[in-house]
């Protein structure tokens, strides 16, 4: 599965570990986020990330 990273604060979303204090399970993968879900660090949405090559 595929890291994304938020072009805004560099907060990388790793699929393997996933988002625990959202809520989000370990082997989530990014496309499978809830549409509202955030950056955790800086709180903007999905849209400000990009796929991590």
């Amino acid at each position: 599965m595929d890291k994304y990273r938020c072009e805004v604060c560099g907060y990388v979303y790793d699929p393997e570990e996933g988002d625990s204090n959202a809520g989000i399970e370990a082997g989530t993968s990014f496309e499978d986020l809830p549409e509202d879900w955030v950056c955790p660090l800086c709180g903007v949405g999905k849209d400000q990330f990009v796929k991590e090559e």
